[in-house]
Parts: structure tokens; sequence; C-alpha cells
């Protein structure tokens, strides 16, 4: 369904022209997975480009947004239209352009007779923008359509719909903020299970995150939480609560992601703390822990 770009690790819509009601259905239900999660103030670890934001806003996209998601044709793109040499003889190339789709290559025309246009230092700024608007509209019409669709069955009538947000914004809602304020953080936690913000571990514990590295906060908020992002707004909008899990133990921190609960033992130093900590965070994902 979506395409991913190894140079910008972002995702975009696979180009298919012989797209069946099966997948459009998969598309529409991407979106309104994506609209529950602006509802229900759910962060979601994906990876689209701005472009994505500023079409579900109805915003029109251009070339800086193409470099985005392919930096390299963006940049190649740019080039073309400062390029001082003769355009015709060294792009050798006209108004259609190629794309590969499940094994086949299509072939498109940009415009009415395509083939027979070349292009030119005349015609490149033309060029590029119907290039750009084939990348990231048209040839992609369909599913981002079906998209659309259900995406709006959620967020039909909320402000999204009414455009008080940006694209920005909207980013923000769905995939959180990548600044980590973890004083904001601390000072917006709540405690249980016996814990208070004057307890010896829970001063252990943030004297260690306040010392952690800016990947090892990100470890930890994703352990934590589900999700290495901040909400709208900062950490302190994150309901986060650290509760008390048994005294003194080698068992490791565990959390409810679901609730953004962290769970600690009454461990004996803060050195056991530190190393107990840093494990679990470190095999959080898949199944590196022995």
């Amino acid at each position: 369904m979506f395409t991913f770009n190894e140079e910008s690790r972002l995702y975009w819509f696979s180009a298919n022209p012989t797209l069946d009601e099966h997948t459009l259905q998969e598309y529409r239900l991407a979106g309104l997975l994506l609209g529950l999660a602006v509802y229900n103030s759910v962060i979601l670890d994906i990876h689209f480009p701005r472009a994505l934001y500023k079409k579900l806003m109805n915003v029109e996209v251009n070339l800086q947004d193409l470099k985005q998601l392919d930096p390299s044709l963006g940049k190649g793109l740019e080039q073309l239209l400062v390029f001082d040499g003769p355009v015709e003889s060294e792009y050798e190339r006209t108004f259609q352009v190629d794309m590969e789709s499940c094994g086949h290559v299509y072939t498109y025309d940009l415009k009415p007779n395509g083939s027979k246009i070349i292009l030119c230092k005349e015609n490149r700024q033309e060029f590029v923008n119907l290039y750009t608007k084939f990348l990231l509209d048209t040839s992609m019409e369909q599913p981002f359509g079906a998209f659309v669709q259900g995406f709006r069955l959620v967020c039909q009538d909320s402000a999204i719909k009414a455009s008080i947000f940006r694209p920005e914004e909207i980013e923000q809602l769905i995939c959180g903020s990548s600044d980590l304020d973890f004083e904001a953080l601390e000072r917006s936690t709540v405690y249980d299970g016996g814990w208070t913000k004057d307890s010896a571990i829970i001063k252990y514990f943030w004297e260690i995150v306040h010392e952690f590295s800016y990947e090892e906060k990100k470890k930890l908020l994703f352990f934590a939480t589900g999700s290495d992002r901040a909400p709208i707004g900062g950490l302190s909008k994150l309901q986060f609560v650290i509760a008390k899990n048994g005294g003194d133990s080698d068992r490791l921190p565990t959390s409810h992601t679901c609730y953004n609960v962290l769970l600690l033992c009454e461990y004996s130093s803060k050195e056991k703390l530190q190393e107990r900590l840093l494990t679990s965070i470190s095999n959080a994902e898949g199944f590196g822990m022995i």
C-alpha cells in the first residue's frame, strides 16, 4: 500500500493504476485509523511527509514537499531549474514520465501529447510543476481519495474540517513532537502506589533520566508510553504516572503503555535502579532480552 524511501525514511502512497475495491477499502481503513488517533489523542509512530497533512487540509503541495519525501529527486529538479547549459541536449527528455508498479512500468504524459513536447529552458518550470503534481497528486489520486474518506468518517465535523489547524499542527496531533522537555514531564508527573515526588527512588529516577542522552530519553518515553514523541503542547500535557511495584527486587521496571504508567520497584540503590532501567528501555522491542 505504501512505498518506503530509504533516503528520507518516509512512506508515500504506492502508485498502482489497477486498484481493486478491496485495496481501496484498506486505504479507507488506514485513513480511519488516523482519524481515530486524532479523536482519541493517541500518538502514532508513523512516518509520512508534510505533504500528506497539507493534502488533508486542502493545501497545495509543491517542490519543497517533494524534496522532503525524495531528497535526491527534489534536488535534481531544483538543479534543472537553474541549469545554464543546453537543457534539450543535456537532459534529452520529453513531458513524459515512467513509473514502476507491481513489476510493470507505466508511461504517463504530464500534459496532452507530452511525448512530443521536448524539455527546454523555456518550459522547464512547467515541467517541474507538472512532475511534482504528478508524483504528489495525480499518481495517487485513487488511494489518497479512499484514505481521506476514512479519515473524514471520524473528523468530518471536527475543528480539522473547519481548517482551524495548520498542516504542521495536524502532523503534531497525529505524530507528536520530537521536542522532549523532561523537566516539564517531571513537573507534571503523578505518583501512585505509595510513591511521592519526595521518595528516594523518585529522586534517583529523575537524576538518572536528566543525565540520559537524547536517544535514551526517547527509548524511555517509548518504553513507558508506546511513542518516543511528545503530544501537542509538549511533555507537560502527557498524563504520565510512576507507580510502586513492590519492595527491592531484581525485577525489571515494567509499564502499561495504554495508560502511560511506569512501574518501579523500591530498588536498594541508585546504581541498581539505573542498571535495571537501562536494561528495560534498551530491550523493549523484539526478542533481544535473555
